[in-house]
């Protein structure tokens, strides 16, 4: 009874983060702002570099730090109410609800971002040592080499490798659930920027430049 009680939670918990991730910072922030919706613009998607690309820097900021806190807030609530009943697999499902719910959004005909920002959030949750490595490397990647895309990718393979070292070394005696969770976020993260992927072989997809707004439609 007590495992198919912690499978039942653990499947609620996930559930649950997928309505929280679904939440679109993004469209909202930008439709307050300038009245438009971000949707048809640049990408399409609610991330916060199309919503730098419909409404400029802050708009930009506050919706990558909105998606990031969504992902954290999920994982430390499910971790402080459940997590010691379900050893681990509630918070690892409560992260891939809420980036897919961020990347399919049931607020908006299941449209939405690449869950790049949210899988860092939750990754920090989950675990700081995984997290904080993907913020960096996703920062270097926007800020230095200046494509969204990557930044994304970068930082979801980040974490999904460090809770798969984790795993096999015994690390905070995790067990796999955080590299379930590392890999099934990093693979939703690709699917979502399968476009961007294509335009990177193909050489077109477009940087990200902080000090002019961008145009076009590449990015996240």
């Amino acid at each position: 009874m007590a495992v198919i009680f912690s499978i039942i939670l653990s499947i609620v918990c996930g559930f649950a983060g997928y309505v929280l991730g679904s939440v679109p910072f993004g469209f909202l922030i930008v439709k307050l702002t300038k009245g438009v919706d971000i949707r048809t613009i640049g990408s399409g998607r609610t991330g916060g570099t199309n919503a730098y690309r419909a409404a400029g820097f802050w708009a930009g900021l506050a919706t990558a730090l909105l998606d990031i806190g969504k992902g954290a807030l999920a994982v430390t609530l499910v971790r402080y109410f459940f997590g010691e009943q379900t050893q681990g697999w509630a918070e690892a499902l409560t992260g891939v609800g809420v980036i897919l719910g961020h990347n399919y959004s049931c607020f908006l005909g299941f449209k939405g971002g690449a869950g790049g920002a949210t899988a860092v959030g939750t990754g920090m949750a989950l675990w700081w040592a995984a997290g904080t490595p993907a913020l960096l490397l996703g920062c270097v990647m926007i800020f230095g080499v200046g494509y969204a895309s990557v930044a994304t990718l970068v930082a979801g393979l980040s974490v999904a490798v460090v809770f798969t070292l984790a795993a096999i070394f015994g690390w905070e005696n995790f067990g796999w659930s955080y590299a379930v969770y590392g890999w099934a976020a990093f693979i939703l993260c690709a699917i979502a920027l399968r476009p961007n992927i294509e335009r990177l072989r193909n050489g077109t997809e477009k940087k990200v430049n902080i000090l002019k707004r961008p145009q076009g439609q590449g990015g996240a």
